[in-house]
């Protein structure tokens, strides 16, 4: 079940390739998230000491958080994955370019899961296709719905 998606991801980049992490999260954030408090627009992965962090997601603390918590929303999060996977991803982002992008937040057997994607920056022209292919699909599509009736 999915609680956000990055579709700011998609429409900058190419995802050619997708893996699902855990995230060390506190108490208040896993309630946050829950609630559907969080966002991934302007959040991004890096790489530090052989490990994978999310930077800028933003999970909104809940009014009735703890009072003797003081919660920071934007706060870097270390994501959890294999040490075959950290090695993969690694090494693509050194040698071939790519750029590792969070795309969505999701449940998984009552844990939050993050799936991430090695991507590829898209060009102008790029984005212009994509738009152009998505208007086509939407046109056959009521195209198509219009002939059933």
């Amino acid at each position: 079940m999915s609680i956000v998606q990055n579709k700011k991801a998609f429409h900058e980049y190419f995802v050619e390739d997708k893996f699902e992490a855990g995230i060390m999260l506190e108490g208040w954030e896993v309630k946050a998230i829950r609630a559907g408090r969080v966002q991934l627009k302007e959040a991004y992965v890096t790489t530090h000491d052989g490990a994978l962090f999310l930077f800028g997601s933003h999970i909104s603390p809940l009014q009735n958080a703890s009072t003797h918590i003081h919660p920071d929303p934007i706060r870097t999060r270390k994501l959890l994955l294999h040490k075959n996977e950290i090695e993969k991803i690694l090494a693509k982002v050194q040698r071939a370019g790519y750029t590792v992008m969070p795309l969505d937040m999701h449940y998984k057997a009552g844990l939050v899961k993050l799936t991430i994607g090695l991507a590829k920056g898209k060009k102008q022209h790029d984005k212009r296709a994509t738009e152009k292919e998505k208007d086509s699909k939407r046109e056959v599509a009521q195209a198509m719905k219009k002939e059933r009736r």
